[in-house]
């Protein structure tokens, strides 16, 4: 389904920008970083123009963009309440691929940014949505298929809509696979409502990242950007032992799903999951007899931990394999210098050293890992 107005006006303009900027030697950096192929799993891209889609449905909720100066526009609620400031490269192409140049990175994944979700919207509303922005990501990566890859979004919460705007990412627009979020309104991702669509994306050979929104507890947490800082690592792991103790990677074991921002705290807890887990099976294992960290190695998680022995812990726990870069572009949360200013994905792995540390290991989370869990063919990608 193509969609008119804005949002399709802009896909069609990322169609169009094939001539974007690809890079030349000259162009790129060489700061002497690991020489391979580097992608980054975790960047969020919106349109550059948008509906105004309390006008379109006839509720409201959903967030505008006042582009108020050339380079820069506020991301607002349609109640007239501030959400967030973006700078052009948040939906601009070219200014993305020229940062990329910058530090050597060859690939970004392209995401939406989650409070787009509109998981509590009319199903047929956030299908809408959905298919606006899919479109959008598609044709970024139409216009630049060595440069980027795109993963949709979908009405989760409708399975049924959920599947088929799953198939058509895959079928038609030819995305790698689909963000979600670490839940579904009252729902958790072991819900059994939600089973199906983890079985389509199994089936479909789709990848699945799963990124923190709606963050449990934020009406205790109104200073301090605690609700980033505590319930969106809160989340990640909330993520992960839902689909753990409901089953889902158990029967769908070829079900490639990586996880955001490290896993979250699930790293740091995973001993008391497990031993909560042997001591009262009556509650934890329910749904799933499998010890939980039987599971690790089975699912991915990006590499956006920001501090040394995190990554090392993460790579000791998840597995050398399983870990890709991801910066979180181009929020200032991510992996930004500069006071959160500059891109700067794949530096935390650069400059690790020590046992271990190895250039075939800097490779794999660089981008090997990457293209196993999406299936992507490495060639596919521009290089240096």
């Amino acid at each position: 389904m193509a969609h008119s107005g804005p949002a399709g006006e802009a896909a069609r303009a990322a169609a169009a920008a094939g001539a974007a900027v690809r890079g030349t030697s000259d162009e790129v950096k060489d700061d002497g970083a690991s020489p391979c192929l580097r992608m980054d799993v975790h960047t969020h891209i919106l349109p550059r123009t948008w509906p105004d889609l309390k006008d379109r449905y006839g509720y409201g909720g959903f967030i505008k963009l006042d582009h108020h100066h050339e380079c820069k526009a506020r991301m607002m609620r349609d109640d007239g309440t501030f959400f967030r400031e973006v700078g052009k490269r948040t939906w601009d192409p070219d200014s993305r691929i020229a940062e990329s140049n910058r530090i050597r990175m060859n690939v970004q994944v392209l995401s939406t940014v989650p409070v787009m979700f509109s998981y509590w919207a009319k199903p047929e509303d956030a299908l809408d949505v959905s298919q606006m922005l899919n479109d959008h990501i598609a044709g970024c990566v139409s216009a630049n298929p060595t440069r980027f890859v795109g993963l949709g979004t979908l009405p989760m919460q409708d399975p049924d809509l959920a599947c088929d705007e799953l198939k058509r990412c895959v079928n038609e627009l030819g995305l790698k696979g689909v963000e979600i979020g670490t839940h579904v309104n009252d729902w958790t991702l072991s819900e059994p409502e939600l089973f199906k669509v983890f079985k389509t994306a199994e089936q479909l050979g789709a990848a699945i990242f799963i990124h923190p929104w709606d963050m449990v507890g934020t009406e205790l947490m109104r200073k301090y950007w605690l609700p980033w800082l505590v319930g969106m690592p809160a989340e990640s792991s909330l993520a992960l032992c839902s689909l753990i103790f409901g089953g889902v990677f158990e029967r769908l074991p070829d079900l490639r799903v990586c996880i955001a921002h490290g896993g979250g705290s699930f790293p740091a807890t995973v001993g008391r999951i497990d031993h909560g887990h042997h001591v009262r099976p009556d509650l934890c294992a329910v749904d799933c007899a499998t010890k939980p960290s039987d599971f690790l190695g089975r699912f991915w998680s990006d590499s956006l931990v920001h501090d040394p022995a995190a990554l090392n812990n993460i790579v000791s726990i998840y597995g050398e394999d399983k870990v890709c870069c991801g910066s979180d572009y181009p929020f200032p949360l991510g992996e930004m210098s500069n006071v959160g200013k500059d891109y700067a994905a794949g530096a935390l792995i650069d400059s690790m050293t020590g046992d271990g540390w190895t250039q075939e290991r800097r490779a794999k989370l660089l981008g090997t890992n990457a293209c196993d869990w999406l299936a992507a063919d490495p060639s596919a990608y521009w290089t240096m």
